[in-house]
């Protein structure tokens, strides 16, 4: 009788502590504000990662500008030779 005791008082103690735990991370209204974080996240996410495709296209863009610019110096200098 005295083990049956110990052991719903031993899982008690863990299931509050699981409980103090996520109520320490996630705040009292953890499943009213889940979905809008989430959609938070995934809103932000979207926007860096359409700011690092630009950057990318951007630095391409570059590239590409710059490189034409330097055949065209090197075209334009053999010619004169």
């Amino acid at each position: 009788m005295a083990r049956e005791y110990d052991a719903q008082l031993l899982e008690s103690v863990a299931v509050r502590r699981g409980r103090l735990r996520e109520s320490l991370l996630w705040g009292r209204a953890r499943r009213q504000m889940a979905t809008v974080d989430n959609l938070k996240r995934l809103a932000i996410s979207v926007v860096v990662a359409a700011v690092c495709c630009a950057g990318c296209v951007g630095w391409s863009f570059l590239e590409n500008a710059l490189a034409q610019q330097k055949r065209q110096q090197t075209t334009s200098s053999q010619v004169v030779r």
